[in-house]
C-alpha cells in the first residue's frame, strides 16, 4: 500500500474533525429530489414568485468565500449547479466548518430553495448541507489555488493517457468529454439492438466458457474447471453456438458480448473486446452486405444525427450504398498482382518478392493474400468499402463460391484504414465442414493462431440440417471509435488491458 501524501493525510484528519462536529463523513443514506437539470427545469417552469424546494447531490467543484457567505458549485451526472451558503441561515459556526472541513472533490447533499442571482444564474439557497463522501485523494492532475476573490479552484487537466486508462474512475471524474464518449457508446449499442430487434432478430446468450473454442482465427485464453477436472477456453467468437440455434429453429439470432483473444494489443486491438454477431437464415453474403450498410448508417444517424462523421482528419460518409470491390480486383489495382494468375503459394510468393515483399516460407496461399490485403489495400481505404470473395484456406466456415474452388463467399467491411466487420455465406454442408476442419488441423501446428480445432458437436448439429444462412461479426469498440472520433481503442473501452506495473504486483 502506498504512503499517503501530506495533502491526503490532512484530508484524512478532517474525517475525525467532521465526526467530532457531529457530521458523518460517509452516511448510510442520501436524499435527492432533483438532478441539476431537473432543478433548473422546475424553477423555469414554476409560476413567478413560487417557491421551488430541492435537495441536490453532487461533487464539490468550486468554493468561493465572500464574507458571511460562500458560493459553491456541485456537479452531478447531468451538469453543475450553484449553491449559496449564508451565515444567517446556516450559522457562522457551520459556515466556518464548511470552509475548513469541506474540500474540492467531496460529495455532498444540499437542501434549500431555488432562486436566480443578479447575474442570472439559477442557484440553490442552502438551508442544510450533509457530507455524503469525504474525498481523501484530490482529483488527479489538479492543483487547488485560492484566487484574490477567495475562490478555491482546480487547475489543469488529467491528460496523461496511461494514467487516465489506469485510473479511469478519476479520468471520468475530471474529464466530462470522456464521460460523453461512453454515453455515445451506450446509445450506439442500444441503437444496434433496436435495429436488429425491429427486423425479427432474437437476442440470445451463448457460453463464454467453451470446451472447444472456434469461430475465428485466434489464440484462446485457457482456464481450469477444478470440479470437472477439465480445461476450458474463454470464447474467441460466438459463431458456432449461434449457428446451432439456426438448426434448432431460430431463424434470426444475434448476440452482443465479450470475446477474448490471447494476442497483442494495438490502436485497434484489445485482448478483451465487445463483439456483435448475427446470423440470418435464408440469406447470403450479398444480402448481409445490404443489411450491414443499412444498419451502420441507421445507427450513426440515430447516435450522431448524421451519416457523415469526422474521423482522424477525414469526413466519412456512411450513407449506402458502400463501395463494393472484389479482393482480387483491389489487390490487382493497388498492388499490381493478379492473385488468380497465381494458384499456388509458391507462385504467389515469387510474385510478391518481385514487388519487394518478403513472405515467410511455407505460408499458405490464403495467408499470403491476406498479407497483400494488409500491405497494399487496407491502409488506403477511407470511405466505407466492402471487399468480397476471399481465399478458401483462411475461411473454413464460409460457403464456397460456385465454379471457383479456391474462393468463398465472404466479405469484410473497411472504413478509415481498418477492418470494421466480417461476414460469410455460411457453410451448411456437414461433410464439407468436416473436411475443412481436418484440413485446418493438418495445415497448422498446435501453437498457430489460425488453427481451427475439430468441433464434433457442431458437426453433429449440422447433420440435423442447418438452413443456408448469412453470418456477420463486428467489433463494437471499432464502431465506437468511428462514431466518437477516437484514434485508439483504449479511448472507448472503460478498462483497457495494460501491462502490470511493478508497484501493482
Amino acid at each position: 500500500m502506498r504512503e499517503l501524501t501530506d495533502l491526503e493525510k490532512n484530508r484524512q484528519q478532517k474525517v475525525s474533525l467532521l465526526l467530532a462536529a457531529g457530521m458523518d463523513p460517509y452516511p448510510a443514506h442520501a436524499e435527492r429530489t432533483h438532478t441539476s437539470v431537473q432543478a433548473r427545469q422546475a424553477f423555469e417552469q414554476a409560476a413567478e414568485g413560487a417557491t421551488v424546494a430541492a435537495t441536490l447531490t453532487g461533487r464539490l467543484r468550486s468554493i468561493r468565500a465572500m464574507g458571511k457567505a460562500v458560493f459553491a458549485h456541485i456537479e452531478d451526472g447531468e451538469g453543475q449547479i450553484q449553491l449559496l451558503l449564508k451565515a444567517d441561515i446556516l450559522g457562522k459556526e457551520f459556515l466556518d466548518a464548511f470552509r475548513n472541513l469541506f474540500d474540492l472533490g467531496d460529495i455532498l447533499q444540499a437542501r434549500g430553495s431555488l432562486f436566480r442571482t443578479r447575474t442570472g444564474e439559477i442557484t440553490l439557497q442552502v438551508e442544510h448541507v450533509a457530507m455524503l463522501s469525504k474525498a481523501i485523494t484530490p482529483l488527479p492532475a489538479s492543483k487547488e489555488t485560492v484566487a484574490e476573490s477567495g475562490e478555491r479552484v482546480v487547475h489543469s487537466a488529467f491528460d496523461n493517457p496511461e494514467a487516465r486508462y489506469r485510473q479511469r474512475y478519476a479520468d471520468l471524474a475530471v474529464n466530462p468529454e470522456v464521460r460523453e464518449i461512453f454515453r455515445v457508446r451506450a446509445r450506439m449499442i442500444s441503437a444496434l439492438r433496436r435495429f436488429l430487434d425491429s427486423r425479427g432478430f432474437l437476442e440470445v446468450e451463448t457460453p463464454v466458457l467453451q470446451a472447444v473454442y472456434g469461430g475465428a482465427a485466434a489464440k484462446p485464453f485457457v482456464t481450469r474447471h477444478h470440479q470437472l477436472h477439465q480445461d476450458l477456453y474463454l470464447r474467441i467468437s460466438f459463431e458456432l453456438y449461434l449457428k446451432r440455434l439456426l438448426v434448432g429453429g431460430f431463424e434470426r439470432v444475434y448476440e452482443i458480448g465479450r470475446d477474448f483473444r490471447n494476442e497483442g494489443v494495438s490502436f485497434k486491438h484489445n485482448p478483451e473486446f465487445t463483439q456483435l454477431e448475427f446470423y440470418m437464415a435464408y440469406a447470403d453474403y450479398r444480402q448481409i452486405m445490404a443489411l450491414t450498410e443499412e444498419m451502420i448508417s441507421t445507427v450513426a444517424r440515430e447516435v450522431t444525427g448524421t451519416t457523415k462523421i469526422d474521423f482522424r482528419g477525414h469526413t466519412i460518409d456512411l450513407t449506402p450504398p458502400w463501395t463494393r470491390i472484389s479482393l482480387r480486383d483491389s489487390i490487382l489495382e493497388l498492388g499490381g498482382i493478379d492473385i488468380d494468375a497465381h494458384p499456388t503459394a509458391e507462385s504467389l510468393s515469387s510474385a510478391m518478392r518481385v514487388k519487394g515483399l518478403s513472405p515467410k516460407a511455407e505460408t499458405n496461399r490464403g495467408k499470403l493474400i491476406e498479407g497483400l490485403l494488409s500491405h497494399f489495400v487496407e491502409p488506403g481505404i477511407v470511405q466505407p468499402t466492402f471487399l468480397f470473395d476471399y481465399p478458401r484456406d483462411i475461411s473454413p466456415l464460409a460457403k464456397g463460391k460456385p465454379g471457383q474452388p479456391q474462393t468463398v463467399e465472404r466479405f469484410e467491411g473497411f472504413v478509415a484504414g481498418m477492418e470494421l466487420c466480417n461476414a460469410f455465406s455460411e457453410l451448411n454442408d456437414p461433410l464439407d465442414q468436416e473436411q475443412r476442419f481436418l484440413e485446418m488441423g493438418r495445415a497448422y501446428s498446435e501453437e498457430e493462431e489460425d488453427r481451427h480445432p475439430m468441433d464434433e458437436d457442431y458437426l453433429n448439429a449440422m447433420r440435423y440440417g442447418m438452413p443456408p444462412n448469412g453470418g456477420f461479426g463486428m467489433g463494437i469498440d471499432r464502431l465506437a471509435m468511428l462514431l466518437t472520433n477516437q484514434p485508439t481503442i483504449r479511448e472507448v473501452i472503460l478498462y483497457p488491458h495494460l501491462r502490470q506495473r511493478e508497484d501493482e504486483k
